[in-house]
């Protein structure tokens, strides 16, 4: 086997054996194979794609390219989460102690924000003193004592699909449906949960601009997952607009604590409460039903939030959020009505305030970020305030307030 043949086949759309994958991943990974030559059949998958037969031995390839986890040691059924990323989605901090309390275990290991989206590792990090690296043996007793627990993503896992995604990075060959799939997947099958359930984003805040392009994603990923084993599950939702009111780290960690006191119900609480009620189903609990009525009352009753605020203090955190130094408020110059946000923008400002970054090494700032004051559908009076900026590393907001303005369509009334 040789690099050159194998470019030429996926070039000329000839199915690749699951041999000559194998032997490309291996050899990519141990620095054989050279950048350029990889980039070469990086675009050849883009433009002609792969079979899914070929995307199933990509995604096993790179999945054993470093450790498998071993789980045997939770003592119940796991169910792991992943969202592709949107703006203001800190789902996982909710879901994970909310499933938790209906009986299931959620051993999680999140990534950090790039661009516009989040990273749930980032938002955890703004709490004091919460450690998101910790040891093995300890992730495990933390799940086992509480039903979850959420880390940062081992560098043991998945080496193949790091070195990869940097270089289609840098070679502008992200958007190719079969690549994504085998990196999500790759890393979500390195974890080994019993159960995967993936929440697969569209719109303008989302990875996939269009709801046929999710739906695609979603089927392949889902199918890869259960001819690896697993009892996996994809939904397709909606991200043109911001989940819930906050965008920013510290912002979306005190939100998602309201949530979990009962006291805040929006379309992030409505989409945690479905999400939830498919991983519990996926776990054999009940019917998607009676599994949605079991989170609500987890909810209801503070269960969720105890198992939450048990598992911040055995990371060391106690749930201590930094303020931001600066803010500014975003009024109405009119009468008006909300009839469209762009997601991205709103992400696009809150990156600029310094809630993300734009490069790996970049520092974040946890206090910075948005809450909107209004949504979809909302009618605005005249000197309402429209949103908040936060900062304490910029306190001039002429220039992100008025991007954070262009981010809204509305009418006059």
């Amino acid at each position: 086997m040789n690099i050159i043949d194998i470019i030429n086949r996926t070039k000329n759309k000839k199915e690749l054996s699951e041999e000559e994958i194998r032997w490309l991943i291996e050899n990519y990974t141990s620095g054989i194979i050279p950048d350029y030559q990889m980039s070469s059949w990086l675009m050849a998958v883009c433009l002609n794609g792969l079979t899914e037969r070929e995307t199933l031995c990509l995604t096993l390839a790179m999945r054993d390219s470093g450790e498998i986890l071993d789980l045997s040691g939770i003592n119940g059924v796991t169910v792991d989460k992943h969202s592709t990323g949107g703006v203001g989605d800190k789902t996982s901090l909710i879901i994970a102690p909310v499933a938790s309390a209906c009986g299931v275990y959620v051993p999680k290991m999140s990534g950090r924000g790039l661009g516009h989206t989040g990273g749930t590792i980032d938002k955890l990090e703004s709490i004091s003193g919460y450690r998101t690296e910790i040891p093995f043996s300890e992730f495990i007793d933390i799940v086992n004592r509480t039903g979850f627990s959420i880390i940062s993503q081992s560098g043991r896992l998945c080496p193949a699909d790091k070195k990869i995604y940097s270089l289609r990075n840098a070679t502008g060959t992200v958007e190719s449906i079969p690549l994504i799939c085998a990196s999500i997947m790759s890393k979500k099958l390195a974890l080994n949960a019993d159960c995967i359930l993936l929440d697969v984003k569209y719109g303008s805040g989302a990875f996939m601009k269009t709801y046929e392009d999710a739906v695609k994603l979603a089927g392949l990923m889902e199918s890869i997952g259960g001819k690896a084993g697993k009892k996996c599950r994809a939904v397709v939702t909606d991200m043109n607009i911001p989940l819930g009111n906050n965008i920013g780290n510290a912002l979306e960690l005190s939100e998602a604590v309201e949530i979990l006191q009962g006291k805040c119900r929006n379309n992030l609480y409505d989409l945690s409460m479905q999400l939830t009620a498919e991983m519990l189903n996926l776990a054999g609990k009940g019917s998607v039903e009676e599994c949605r009525h079991m989170a609500e009352n987890a909810i209801t009753t503070g269960k969720a939030y105890d198992i939450f605020k048990e598992t911040v203090s055995l990371h060391g955190g106690n749930l201590k959020l930094p303020e931001a130094k600066y803010k500014y408020e975003v009024r109405a110059v009119h009468d008006m009505k909300i009839t469209g946000i762009d997601s991205q923008e709103i992400g696009m400002v809150s990156l600029l305030l310094g809630a993300g970054r734009i490069s790996k090494d970049d520092p974040i700032d946890f206090t910075a970020g948005i809450v909107m004051n209004c949504t979809l559908g909302d009618c605005i009076s005249v000197d309402d305030t429209i949103m908040t900026l936060y900062s304490s590393e910029i306190s001039d907001f002429s220039e992100t307030a008025y991007r954070a303005v262009k981010a809204l369509k509305f009418c006059r009334i």
